[in-house]
């Protein structure tokens, strides 16, 4: 479930920077967190398959659902990492001028 969370959101994240209008939201960042993610799954899960063989294929439910939160938990990281990015970048400066609106209303 972490490898297909991941390579979903890979996906959808590489879409939407591919058809962007400017790179105003540096969605690139997005891109290379959630690819990198995919390959770290997917390595873990070649690895896993070679230990397990066929049992990989029969998870238990609770392990399916353990596999989904994390995977969920990973993508929520990364768009925290990604969100805290852009605020401090600030690439359109509207942290900067919203920042300025209440310095001048406390004055």
């Amino acid at each position: 479930m972490t490898l297909l969370i991941s390579v979903f959101a890979a996906v959808f994240v590489t879409v939407k920077w591919y058809n962007r209008k400017n790179d105003d939201m540096q969605i690139g960042i997005l891109v290379f967190m959630f690819w990198g993610a995919s390959l770290m799954w997917l390595v873990d899960a070649i690895f896993e398959y070679v230990e397990l063989g066929a049992e990989y294929f029969e998870p238990a439910p609770a392990d399916m659902l353990n596999d989904a939160f994390l995977g969920l938990a990973v993508v929520a990281l990364a768009l925290v990492i990604w969100v805290v990015r852009l605020l401090i970048t600030d690439p359109k400066g509207s942290v900067r001028s919203a920042l300025l609106k209440v310095s001048r209303k406390n004055s």
